[in-house]
């Protein structure tokens, strides 16, 4: 007796085809801190959302100086959705990492504060008072 084929035991489950991902994945983190990630995305954001803010982020750490300090870069919008106002994505990464477990923030924390320091070094306009102060929120101003 011939085997059946495969798809016809399935029948009519539709194929899962995986999805291509729009931002890279955080490098150096572990597997824990990944898996508290996804299930953090899942449960209050949206899929890749720590990784979209961390990539932006990063692009303004080591993007062209003028990101920070151009004044005539145009209005910022204040919408996170937007882009303009690179606090927002700040904001969002300081939400999450309250938001993690502790030993997950803190292997973020490390990164980000990584590319904080990378940012205050580079842009001398940026006012940073204390290490806890919210200094992003100000860069909207800064020029």
């Amino acid at each position: 007796m011939p085997r059946r084929r495969p798809s016809a035991l399935r029948g009519d489950i539709p194929v899962r085809l995986p999805r291509r991902r729009r931002y890279p994945p955080i490098d150096r983190l572990s597997g824990s801190c990944a898996a508290d990630l996804r299930r953090l995305e899942r449960t209050r954001f949206w899929p890749e959302a720590v990784e979209e803010a961390f990539w932006h982020w990063r692009a303004l750490a080591h993007g062209p100086l003028r990101a920070l300090t151009d004044p005539f870069l145009g209005p910022r919008c204040e919408l996170y959705e937007c882009g303009c106002d690179p606090g927002h994505f700040r904001d969002f990464l300081e939400t999450a990492l309250h938001a993690l477990p502790k030993k997950s923030a803190r292997e973020l924390r490390g990164l980000v504060l990584a590319l904080d320091a990378k940012i205050t070094a580079r842009a001398r306009t940026v006012r940073v008072d204390a290490p806890d102060s919210r200094w992003w929120r100000g860069m909207s101003e800064v020029g």
